[in-house]
């Protein structure tokens, strides 16, 4: 079977890597792609916005399951465009996308449906969204309402912190997406990640981890789309994990399918865990980045098959996906100034020796000339290793990490910091 893969990141490296792997794959298509999904796919120059040329190629070339990474076609539509014309494809209609396009959209959902998540108010001024400050108090959440690249959220310590990310909001700065916005409770707890993924009628697990949204070491600096990440997040026990199931990820999946939006793909939960139980915080509609390259490092199943599964509706005829029980983790390497302006051009070396360690160096932010590989700029190299515990593959990842030559790139150090102190601790 022929695939077709649409997105450039790490996260696409890492779907690419393990998709050239299934038993199902004759040949790999990726578009646009980067260098690093090179070494397993045929790249192709395809706008994913043209949907008329994305099913032009799927016929050309007997596409049998196209494979959606990023956000933005989803909530453009192109899955609706790939059913129509018969094309299996892995990713939520244009309806069902809105759980990750709109953080409004989800509130009302959860609402409606009796879903545990924060008090909100949903926006549509800097006058409305400074009254919604009155109603929380400090701390406060203020989410752009639609795709801000992981960068539309603020958690506002202080009331001119909050004040501020309202009037940015409304700025014009994250242009549509700041159109509207939503104004949250704040949940005190611990954050988790956790997966799962349906065809609208059968929901399986997909594991758990922990991102590391802040630039900085020690969760400090702007919040980015993130610095690394590890899986499994063990503070989501299996109790927690069966609880998320039931009240969160069923009562979501049965609500889009009452309400004519059935939903089908991976639903990405993020979680705190409050001293009142799991809550949601939001969805995303896809696989997280970096959070994609752990869980794939961990995925013992063949990725293609339950892909093709997910996109047919059969999720049913085959066993839940089986994750290796070791610890995967990654580091990305930024390029200097990001999330701000990052630097471009840069010289990278030394991925050969890094991937010697028994790391995997997946391409996030890279592009090739005359013969050099480069940066791109943002997010550049998401170095990736696993272990028995957070500890030891803590340690391996920075082992691959020094081992690479990137002169305009850094890193946060302490990616895992809170598993490995837990671990520490016994």
């Amino acid at each position: 079977m022929n695939i077709l893969l649409l997105g450039s990141g790490g996260r696409e490296h890492a779907l690419a890597w393990k998709l050239a792997q299934s038993r199902l794959c004759t040949k790999l298509f990726a578009a646009p792609g980067n260098p690093g999904i090179a070494q397993h796919a045929e790249l192709v120059a395809l706008d994913a916005t043209d949907h008329a040329a994305v099913l032009q190629f799927c016929a050309d070339q007997r596409i049998g399951l196209v494979v959606v990474g990023p956000e933005a076609p989803l909530v453009d539509g192109l899955t609706d465009a790939l059913r129509a014309a018969g094309v299996p494809v892995f990713g939520p209609s244009q309806a069902a996308a809105q759980l990750e396009g709109s953080k409004a959209f989800t509130k009302e959902l959860c609402e409606r449906h009796h879903i545990p998540t924060a008090g909100f108010v949903r926006v549509a001024s800097a006058a409305e969204g400074l009254a919604a400050l009155d109603r929380f108090g400090i701390p406060v959440v203020i989410k752009a309402d639609g795709l801000a690249a992981g960068k539309g959220v603020t958690v506002a310590m202080t009331r001119a912190e909050a004040e501020e990310a309202v009037a940015d909001i409304f700025s014009g700065k994250f242009g549509a997406a700041g159109a509207e916005a939503v104004v949250e409770e704040f949940l005190a707890g611990e954050e988790a990640s956790f997966f799962a993924i349906t065809d609208g009628h059968t929901i399986v697990p997909f594991g758990s981890a922990q991102d590391h949204k802040r630039v900085g070491d020690g969760d400090t600096g702007p919040n980015t789309g993130g610095m690394g990440a590890y899986s499994p997040a063990p503070v989501l026990t299996p109790e927690l994990e069966a609880e998320a199931m039931t009240r969160i990820i069923a009562p979501t999946v049965k609500g889009m399918a009452d309400e004519g939006m059935p939903y089908s793909g991976v639903l990405y939960a993020g979680l705190m865990l409050t001293k009142d139980g799991v809550k949601l915080i939001e969805y995303n509609a896809r696989f997280g980045d970096p959070e994609c390259q752990v869980l794939m490092l961990r995925l013992e199943s063949d990725l293609g098959e339950l892909l093709l599964a997910v996109a047919e509706g059969k999720l049913a005829t085959l066993q839940p996906p089986r994750l290796s029980p070791d610890t995967a983790l990654t580091v990305v390497m930024a390029a200097q100034g990001y999330p701000g302006t990052p630097k471009k051009g840069g010289a990278i070396r030394g991925l050969d020796a890094a991937e010697a360690t028994g790391a995997k160096v997946f391409h996030a932010g890279t592009a090739l000339t005359d013969g050099q590989l480069i940066s791109t700029g943002g997010r550049v190299l998401n170095v990736t290793a696993r272990g028995a515990s957070a500890t030891e593959a803590q340690a391996r990842a920075y082992m691959a990490v020094d081992a690479i030559d990137f002169a305009d790139g850094f890193c946060r150090r302490d990616i895992g910091y809170r598993e490995v102190a837990r671990e520490a601790q016994g």
